[in-house]
């Protein structure tokens, strides 16, 4: 016997939740049942090109739905969720969770109390490239991100650390599985309120080290992870979905060729490099996949609240150091 269609809806259908929209629109066990926007131009032509129906409050979008996206501005999705999951409404937020630990925690609570499933955001956990690391990544020793964009003015109610580095914060917090013994950030602002370009360095007890860069201020996009691990050297590409490992036994391998003169001394080129393969995938795609699954099988989300709320924490510590240092 066929399960039931889960009545989705998307509250904010803009540069991002009009995928959300798209991507409900063609998954089998979902009906999309309608959305909440506040630009009629934009509203109008969602539910024309999806065929749904377009709700005039939020309340009304939870009353007819079992699950929806919050793909509100940050600062707004605390004021969204809250009464949502009092109707009963499994949520996926878009990260970060909220704008600040108080109205997080707020959020979580309500999802406890309503027994109501929050998948948090984070897009790159679903990506094929975080597949990968997932299975081939054992004790990392010391990571590097690297997460540039163009200046755009929508997202900057929040910095550069809410706005992009919380991406890898909940990459590398997934990867080392250890608590962190130290932060230290650095942050510049240019064209908005809040820190445009930023770097932290996070330590871990475990001995990790991870170093993130962000900036909204780039010409060009990129996304790129580097993870230096006992057995291998791994460098991957979130937005283009490849990369390439060099592994430690061939760097030996190499050492031992070098000192009996089968390899000239300082050329590398004999060294294997690995190209990974990687199935490439829509993450978005994955991610609405997987919360509805979460959502038919009562089963906790591969990112729920307990991850948004730890990367939130990390991103708003790199925050505050940013901005303290600004002060002086």
């Amino acid at each position: 016997m066929a399960k039931p269609k889960i009545k989705c809806g998307v509250a904010g259908v803009g540069s991002l939740g009009q995928h959300h929209a798209r991507i409900y629109a063609t998954l089998p066990a979902v009906e999309l049942t309608g959305i909440f926007e506040v630009s009629d131009a934009r509203a109008a032509e969602i539910c024309a090109k999806y065929n749904c129906r377009r709700f005039a409050t939020i309340a009304e979008l939870g009353e007819a739905c079992d699950a929806i996206s919050v793909v509100v501005p940050t600062d707004q999705h605390a004021q969204v969720a809250l009464p949502l999951l009092a109707q009963g409404c499994h949520l996926l937020i878009e990260k970060p969770l909220c704008a600040n630990l108080a109205e997080a925690e707020q959020v979580l609570a309500a999802a406890r109390e309503h027994r109501c499933l929050v998948q948090v955001g984070h897009i790159e956990h679903f990506n094929p490239v975080m597949s990968y690391l997932e299975k081939h990544t054992g004790h990392p020793q010391y990571i590097t991100t690297e997460r540039l964009a163009p200046y755009q003015p929508r997202g900057t109610e929040v910095g550069v650390v809410l706005d992009l580095m919380i991406h890898d914060i909940g990459i590398v917090l997934a990867l080392v599985k250890s608590p962190i013994r130290k932060i230290d950030s650095v942050g510049i602002t240019l064209l908005s309120k809040t820190e445009d370009i930023a770097n932290a360095r996070i330590e871990f007890e475990n001995g990790c080290v991870a170093n993130l860069s962000a900036s909204r201020m780039s010409l060009k996009k990129n996304r790129e992870i580097r993870v230096f691990q006992d057995n291998a050297y791994l460098s991957l590409d979130f937005m283009n979905q490849k990369g390439h490992l060099v592994k430690k036994s061939d760097i030996i391998a190499y050492g031992l060729k070098m000192k009996i003169g089968l390899v000239p001394a300082g050329d590398a080129s004999s060294i294997p490099v690995h190209e990974i393969p990687i199935e490439k995938g829509e993450p978005l795609a994955i991610e609405l996949a997987h919360f509805i699954e979460s959502v038919q099988e009562a089963k906790q989300p591969k990112v729920g609240g307990a991850l948004g709320k730890s990367a939130l924490e990390v991103a708003i510590t790199i925050t505050e150091q940013i901005r303290r240092a600004a002060k002086k």
